[in-house]
This record gives C-alpha cells, structure tokens and sequence, in this order.
C-alpha cells in the first residue's frame, strides 16, 4: 500500500513526467515510478483534482487517456520536473563517481557524460564546504590494480593476484577467470573463479596487494554463474565461528574494514556487532591488538583463549623483565 510520504513526491514528479513522454503507456510509466498500474490510475484520478485557485474548469490539471496510454492536456503549471536538493544532488553525484571508477560497467562514457550534467545542473545546489566524491583518495597501488582488472575483463584475460586474506591473515598468490566487478557500500569486489580454490572467490581489490594480466584468455568453467547478492555479499559457511563484540569508538573501524551482522549502536559510540571468523587464533590476535577497545559479550570460549593468551603475553614480559 502506497503511503503519503510516498504519494506526495510521485504525484509532484508525475506531470513533468508524462508532459515529456505523450501517450506513454500505463504499464510502462508504472515500471518507472515502481509501483502498480493499479495504483497510478490512483494518483492519475487525484491529479484530476488538483490546480490552481479557483479550481475550476481550466484550472485543474487535465489528463487524455485513449486505450493504455496517458497524455497531458492541460499541466496547471507543473511543467518544471522537481529540483535536486543540495543533499541529493550530493549522494547521486557521489553515486556516479563511484559507478564511473568501476571497471566492467559496459558504458562508462554514458556515465561520465550522466555526471558531467549532474555536476552542472548541482551547481549553485552543492552545500559550501562540501566536498562531493568519495571519502578517501585512493591510494596507487589500489588505482593499478583497478586498471588491470579492467584490461582483464574487456580482454577476457585470466589475471595472477596476490591477495591478503583478512580472516586468515594470510597472503596467497592465486590465478583467477575473471567474471565480473561489483560495487559495494563504496568498495570494489572482483568476483572471479579461483583455479586453486576450484570456486567462485570475491576479491576485495583494496586487499590485491600485486597483480598482472596473464596471456592467456579467461575461461571459467561453463558451471560458474555471477553468484546472488540480492541478501547480502557474504553468506555463512559451515565452518565458521560467530562472536558478538561489543566496539568501543576508537574500534568502530573494525565494523568497516570486517564483514560484520546485526549492528546495533550503543550508548557513547558504541557499537555491538556479530563477526563471523574461521581462525580462533587469529581472532584473538585481532581483540588483543585493541588494547581493551573490545568485549567479547560471546562466546565464552573466546573470551577465555583471549584472557589465556594475555596472561602468557604477561607471564612472558614479568621473565624477560626478570
């Protein structure tokens, strides 16, 4: 069921709308606005009823249907489309610089040009002080491995990374097929089948720490299909462990370097997250490595490996002092 809050800026967008596309086809201006045909011929038939003071004939709006199709026979004055707030005009520019740094896209000229009017149209919209791009530069070795991914996957060429294993802690060199990059929350994946995982790998491309396009062309097996990432980028494997912390501010950087669950802000800046890990003692590094900026809420084993191993960390520093 379609809300005010959703009605009132569809109904604002839809003259404008339809003014430039005469005899669109219900079905079809519906797809665009995300909603049913039943539901537009509602918000067509309170068009009816809205115009300018007076509201009488020739002053509210008019609307000609013939069959399926919809024109605008009198617009009462809503012929400008809506205007980009400074807020929006900022999120969708930021949106479009991203989607124009990912490798893959098959437009990328039609995106540029996309931001180019954007940027123009914003102008006096942008809010001082307000820088519109992407939080951080990025840094040069990240940018190569951006442009070899491209050549890889508009060559079709398989690719030799060496890729650092955040959960594991561990490096590892790989020669992968490339597939297909995708963009999210402001990070760039390289999903791609692993000939020496035998699977579909994503490959975050800020953890690429070397890469080089190999002459050979790429080749996944006819089974390998880009994978669903419609519930989320990481699914729970059987052998992994899960720990709910507890994040102090100053370890609030781990809830966005880290894949973590359920997110639930705390009092003073904290945070409670559930992280999903397959080594124990590489997660116990990682806490210890917080100097205290984290409880481990569960599970209790965890919590235990921890408090051992900062207890042998001790006993150790107490003899070498010794």
């Amino acid at each position: 069921m379609s809300t005010a809050a959703d009605r009132l800026p569809r109904l604002l967008a839809l003259v404008p709308y339809l003014i430039a596309r005469p005899g669109i086809p219900v079905e079809e201006a519906a797809a665009d606005f995300g909603v049913s045909a039943r539901q537009l011929r509602k918000d067509l038939e309170l068009l009816w009823m809205c115009g300018l003071p007076g509201y009488g004939p020739g002053d509210l709006i008019d609307l000609s249907f013939e069959g399926d199709t919809i024109t605008v026979t009198y617009d009462a004055g809503m012929r400008r489309p809506l205007r980009l707030t400074a807020s929006e005009a900022t999120a969708l520019l930021v949106a479009l610089r991203a989607l124009a740094d990912t490798p893959g896209i098959d437009d990328p000229d039609a995106v540029r040009r996309a931001l180019a009017k954007v940027e123009s149209a914003a102008g006096a919209a942008r809010p001082a002080g307000v820088v519109v791009g992407l939080a951080m530069r990025e840094e040069q070795v990240t940018a190569q491995v951006r442009e070899a991914v491209r050549d890889a996957i508009q060559r079709q060429r398989a690719l030799h990374i060496t890729y650092y294993t955040a959960s594991r802690d561990e490096m590892s060199e790989r020669t992968v097929d490339p597939m297909r990059v995708l963009l999210v929350e402001g990070r760039s994946y390289l999903e791609a089948w692993c000939r020496s995982a035998e699977g579909i790998r994503r490959f975050r491309l800020d953890r690429i720490d070397d890469i080089r396009v190999l002459d050979e062309p790429a080749v996944p097996p006819p089974h390998a299909r880009p994978q669903d990432t419609s519930e989320g980028l990481f699914r729970a494997a059987a052998d992994q462990m899960e720990a709910q912390l507890v994040l102090e501010p100053d370890a609030r950087w781990i809830a966005e370097y880290y894949p973590v669950e359920d997110l639930v802000e705390l009092d003073g800046g904290r945070a409670r997250v559930r992280i999903r890990y397959t080594d124990t003692s590489w997660m116990i590094r990682l806490l210890l490595a917080q100097a205290g900026e984290i409880t481990v809420e569960e599970p209790a084993e965890l919590r235990a490996g921890v408090l051992a191993r900062a207890r042998q960390a001790l006993d150790r520093a107490d003899s070498l002092g010794g």
